[in-house]
Parts: structure tokens; sequence; C-alpha cells
């Protein structure tokens, strides 16, 4: 079966497949339901999970999607794949691994085409003590009311403005102030929250459950928007220990990119999903990265991404208008091309053999 038909056009859609797929593995599906919300279409939300391989093994391999919600088309294309990929399964069989497919860790953003959650929060940056005080992000409060302005499209003075702002600071330090994660302006973009998310909860009592009694994790986080078009960068997703960066590039190759050193094509990030391991999983050894595929450029993605906020800011918008901004943002997110799913499926399934091969037994 070609890659492409394990793609979906709907979170609906994609969960459907994703259970189908489980259901062919013989694989037993434990959700847990989102509760006091509906999709789109008024479907139910959950985040499903499946393990498979070999349930008491001292390594496990996580595969996330959806993180950030409207990725989760092409997380949940790969999910599928692997799912329905009988020499993935003779490998993890083999290296006596267990492999745990969590699908849409944020389904209301799958849903509802948003790259947050419910509460306008980005869960990669959600991941943190809300007990310690929240970090500043001056740069992003100094921007704020340009990224959102009263009306859309922009006005020429906007956007005359933002560029200014960036041939003045570069656009690297535009980047840095627009998606390093900001905690003041709950209405912003790449909002962290006040306190712990539903998905944050739930995620950290599937690491309980799941890796806090192995030896080794492996973790894959698969997110789009960055890069070229369909390339998978892989994003070192653990601590800024040299340690740490070097197990990932033996793993993955040297080619793997760390936002801490500036070799990667994200800016500085706090919070994120993969932060939750050393808190729930104490003396665990894991190995995490981001698989980051390009889309479009980052011009327009992060356009795509103004565009949303300000639609979900105003409910008042015509339908046709929101209607327009939302397959505006999934376009930013998700790339409707055969030859992209197959690069991208292939490219994931690269990496998940890849995690298999290091986490057997030694």
């Amino acid at each position: 079966m070609s890659a492409t038909h394990h793609f979906s056009q709907s979170y609906a859609e994609a969960r459907t497949k994703f259970l189908a797929g489980a259901r062919a593995r013989h694989l037993d599906v434990q959700t847990h339901a989102l509760p006091d919300w509906k999709g789109v279409d008024g479907e139910e939300l959950a985040m499903d999970v499946v393990l498979g391989g070999v349930a008491d093994a001292t390594g496990l391999l996580a595969v996330t999607s959806a993180t950030h919600g409207v990725e989760g088309y092409c997380g949940s294309g790969c999910q599928v794949g692997l799912l329905h990929d009988d020499g993935f399964w003779a490998a993890v069989t083999e290296a006596r691994v267990a492999v745990l497919l969590v699908h849409a860790v944020n389904p209301y953003g799958f849903s509802h085409g948003r790259r947050v959650n419910e509460d306008n929060v980005d869960l990669n940056r959600n991941f943190r003590d809300f007990a310690e005080p929240i970090p500043a992000n001056a740069a992003y409060a100094e921007i704020h009311p340009l990224l959102l302005p009263a009306t859309w499209p922009p006005p020429a003075d906007n956007e005359e403005r933002i560029a200014a702002y960036i041939a003045d600071r570069g656009q690297g330090a535009f980047q840095a102030a627009v998606t390093g994660g900001q905690y003041s302006f709950a209405d912003g973009l790449f909002f962290g929250g006040a306190r712990p998310t539903w998905s944050n909860l739930t995620l950290r009592a599937l690491l309980r459950g799941h890796a806090a009694e192995r030896d080794r994790l492996g973790w894959i986080d698969i997110h789009t928007g960055l890069g070229p078009r369909g390339h998978g960068e892989k994003i070192h997703a653990g601590r800024e220990l040299a340690a740490d960066v070097a197990r990932t590039r033996a793993w993955w190759g040297t080619e793997v990119t760390s936002f801490y050193d500036g070799s990667s094509s994200s800016a500085l990030l706090t919070g994120i999903i993969t932060d939750a391991v050393p808190e729930e999983c104490p003396g665990v050894e894991y190995t995490a990265i981001a698989l980051e595929y390009g889309t479009l450029p980052l011009a327009e993605v992060l356009q795509a991404l103004r565009a949303d906020h300000w639609r979900h800011n105003h409910p008042e918008a015509p339908i046709q208008q929101r209607d327009a901004l939302r397959r505006q943002t999934r376009a930013a997110f998700y790339v409707d091309a055969d030859d992209w799913k197959e690069r991208v499926y292939l490219q994931a399934r690269e990496a998940a053999l890849a995690a298999v091969r290091k986490l057997a037994p030694r």
C-alpha cells in the first residue's frame, strides 16, 4: 500500500485510520477522551494510545503526533503507516523493543485546524514548572500588538512596522521573539499557558505508566512547518548536556541539530514535552528528537499563524473569511501532495527503525 493512503483529510478520518490500523495489528487501544470539548463536526476528541512489540522490554520507543494540533495530519499519517508496516514490526520483534504510539496529543487543535489547544496554549511551551516565576519575553511583548492587528488582512502600516523590526533586528531575532514562547498574553502566539494543560497531565500519566520502569526511552515527536519542503530535520529534544546531544547524534546521525547551539531551524525553546521525562521517569535514559518537516517558507508559515490567531480572537468575522483562514493554516502545516507524503513517511520510518536498533537490549 502506498504511504499516501495513510494520510487523512480530517482529524475524524485520521482517528478512524489509526484505530483501524491498531485493530489490524491486534493491538489494544487506550483512549483518553478530552472532556467538555467536541471536534469541528461534533466528534469525540481523544488521545489514543497503543503499545506494541515486546510489552516488558527494557527499551521503549514512543512516537507522538499532533503536539501542535494541525501538524497531526503529518504525524498521524506516519503513525498509521507504521501500524501497517510489517517490516517495521518484524524489526521491533527482532530487537525485543516496545513501541508506544500516541495519536493526537492535542486532539482539539487537530480537529479545529489550530496549532494550539482548546485554551490557546502551545503544548510545546507548556511543560515547565509553573511554581517558578514566569519567564519574561520582552521581545514578544514589544511586537504583540503588531502580530495581531485589529483587522485582517493587516493594514499596510502594520506590515511596514514589522518589516522595519526585521530590518533593524534581523530575521533570526524576529523568529526568536515570536516563536520562543511567552506566558503573558493569553490571546497571543506561542502562549505557554498559566498551568499544566489536560494534554500535559495526560501525557505525564502515560509516561509514568509505560516508561518509568524501563531502562531506556527513545522518543520521536513529529512536527511540521520549519525547513525545506519535505525535509525531516532531526532536532535534539533532550537536555542541554553534551553527552545527551552526542547520544542523539549517535542514534540518528551527525545531521541532528540542536536549538541549544543554534544549528537548528528552531529558535531556543523552553517547556517542550520531552522535558517531562526526567520528572516522571527519573533514572530512565532518554534520547529524543523532534522530527520537523518543511512545508512552506517561514514567512508564510508565520503569517498563517497570525491569521489563525486573528480568526480565533474574532469570532464575529464572516464565515467565508474564517474558513479561508483555516485553510491557510492547514496549508502551512500540511502539504497535501503525494510526493511530500511519500517522502515524509520514508524518513519517519527510517528514524523509527534507527531508534529500534539502538533500543535493543545491550
